[in-house]
């Protein structure tokens, strides 16, 4: 994590007068990281997910219930902190529509958020030297808003 998001971290656990959770990471989502979180600010992003592949390339652990994440644009600049609430791994070709549409993005179908994804991992994968399937292990977060930054110029700078 970045001092930028360590400082938004503790200042925001210390204006709440709560004990400061353990478990945080701070992370840009997809490929356009101000698109989507700006989604997330507006409400109207509550979900998203990742290979599963790729938390065990990275040895990274997946995300648990009560885990919280700082949520940063394409310049590493934090905007804000979501807390997970449901996770589950299942296959690609199995995520449920309402899922799909939680995502948020584009026209909140489960036909594009299947074609998005779809080349997105296909791209992600390749770049790695591995295929794509349909019935590749996604994990799937659920998450709620808990705070959001204000930057100097707006919410995304």
């Amino acid at each position: 994590m970045n001092e930028a998001a360590r400082v938004y971290w503790n200042e925001f656990w210390e204006s709440q007068n709560q004990e400061k959770p353990e478990s945080v990471s701070a992370w840009q989502f997809g490929d356009n990281p101000e698109y989507l979180a700006q989604l997330v600010i507006d409400g109207i992003k509550t979900a998203t997910c990742s290979g599963h592949v790729f938390y065990e390339i990275e040895n990274e652990p997946v995300p648990s219930i009560g885990d919280y994440g700082i949520i940063l644009n394409s310049k590493d600049e934090p905007l804000a902190i979501i807390k997970t609430i449901d996770v589950k791994l299942m296959p690609m070709n199995e995520v449920p529509e309402d899922f799909a549409i939680a995502e948020g993005e584009g026209d909140r179908t489960y036909r594009y958020w299947k074609e998005v994804h779809e080349s997105f991992f296909t791209e992600e994968l390749r770049a790695l030297g591995l295929e794509y399937s349909e019935d590749m292990m996604l994990v799937c977060e659920r998450f709620e808003l808990v705070d959001v930054r204000k930057l100097d110029g707006g919410f995304l700078s």
